[in-house]
């Protein structure tokens, strides 16, 4: 039986965080990890605040040590939007190719999509992956990266077998 996969998923939204506008990507992407056999073992709702982002991004990872966690929203270019230079902050290596499929993918629904800033990276054992924050793109996003994230989790823990390439 293969190992379960351990997510943290954190929506960026000042409204949301402050009550005044609900958060339905994030519950929408814990569905879609459980339904693929993952376990959500943190959902939280967090501001437009870098240091406050870099500083969950570090705790959750040095703490809870999920396999991967996904950030939602914050990506754009408004003002607001540091989700990227809060995970720049705290990433140890990046991983330009899965945020590199997710807006090419997005590009093919919508043009707007060329105007993400998301990145994804490693810090220590877990996988970072900023996504946009509306809830059809996230759900979109995550069909897309589902079918790796198995692999990239084993490769992180170096637990890839040989598979003859």
């Amino acid at each position: 039986m293969e190992k379960r996969i351990s997510y943290a998923v954190l929506t960026i939204s000042t409204r949301s965080s402050a009550g005044k506008r609900e958060d339905t990507s994030g519950p929408a992407l814990c569905d879609l990890v459980k339904q693929h056999l993952g376990d959500v073992i943190c959902h939280k709702i967090l501001p437009d605040e870098k240091a406050v982002i870099s500083s969950e991004l570090i705790k959750i990872c040095d703490q809870m040590t999920p396999d991967i966690i996904f950030t939602l929203g914050g990506t754009g270019l408004a003002p607001s939007d540091v989700t990227p230079e809060a995970t720049e902050h705290v990433i140890e290596k990046t991983v330009p190719g899965i945020s590199e499929a997710m807006r090419m993918w997005s590009l093919e629904k919508t043009n707007r999509a060329m105007l993400s800033r998301g990145i994804s990276g490693v810090r220590k054992q877990t996988l970072i992956i900023n996504m946009p924050g509306s809830e059809k793109a996230v759900k979109e996003c995550y069909e897309l990266v589902q079918p790796v994230l198995r692999h990239a989790v084993e490769l992180i823990h170096e637990q890839v077998k040989d598979c003859g390439r």
